[in-house]
């Protein structure tokens, strides 16, 4: 991702830079925050930074940062650095962001059921960036991918039965677990008996799903998650229910970008 933001800034070049920075001049550009949070994206940076022979050195992913901190320092040529500089920004704000969105929301569902996982889902704009902002935060990143696991959804049930989607998953190997979301309490049950690893109640009240929960947590061995209009103000509703996932789409979809800037010095 970071390339082809970086490939797509520099098409034709940096012109301003290129055209008024005397080439050879080297610079350290300090990145500094303009609002508290927590940092993700930094060691990525650091490593594709390389690339561009410059030097880069950051907080660890996961630290704490104030408004003023600075969170990174690269060195080297300036052209580059300049080259770099929206791309490195536009990375760390937005991985920033969801990490601090995530961090937040995690701690408040811990003190509430410190058993629960809080998840995200494949609702990303920056894919795999996007899920390891999570984890920094503290969060699940669910399925990387459509390849994790088995996840039947009522797409695939308008196309065919659930007991004829179960039948053909019986060759399955043991190491992928089968999900199956479910909008009504007949259809978790359903799912749960037919040999389901995972059921996920989806777009439903905190209330049906306490409910739901505990007929499942009360019969069968299966892992209860709730997904579907979950957001920051109500999931503590859900947390208090005996569910073992909450997924939000909101991690990432909804994630405001944390504001950096860079300030340049001649070295």
């Amino acid at each position: 991702m970071f390339w082809k933001i970086y490939n797509e800034d520099n098409i034709f070049g940096d012109l301003t830079s290129d055209s008024i920075i005397p080439e050879g001049t080297e610079a350290r550009g300090k990145i500094v925050a303009k609002e508290d949070g927590v940092l993700a994206g930094s060691s990525y940076i650091v490593e594709k930074l390389k690339k561009l022979n410059l030097e880069a050195e950051g907080m660890k992913d996961g630290a704490h940062f104030k408004k003023g901190n600075v969170v990174m320092e690269i060195r080297g040529d300036a052209r580059e650095i300049l080259k770099a500089e929206r791309t490195v920004l536009n990375i760390l704000g937005r991985m920033s962001g969801i990490a601090t969105k995530t961090m937040r929301i995690v701690e408040k569902v811990k003190e509430i059921n410190p058993h629960v996982r809080v998840a995200c889902t494949r609702k990303t704009l920056w894919g795999y960036l996007d899920k390891i902002a999570v984890k920094i935060g503290g969060g699940d990143t669910h399925r990387w991918n459509l390849g994790d696991m088995v996840m039947i959804k009522d797409n695939h049930l308008s196309l065919i039965s659930l007991d004829e989607a179960m039948e053909r998953l019986k060759d399955l190997s043991f190491t992928k677990k089968i999900e199956v979301e479910a909008d009504s309490e007949e259809l978790a049950l359903k799912a749960a008996e037919l040999g389901a690893d995972i059921v996920m109640l989806d777009n439903m009240s905190p209330e049906e799903v306490c409910r739901i929960a505990e007929k499942l947590k009360g019969k069968y061995n299966v892992l209860v998650e709730v997904s579907g209009g979950i957001t920051e103000e109500n999931i503590e509703k859900y947390a208090r229910c005996n569910v073992d996932i909450i997924s939000m789409g909101a991690l990432t979809h909804s994630a405001r970008s944390i504001n950096f800037s860079m300030e340049m010095e001649r070295v």
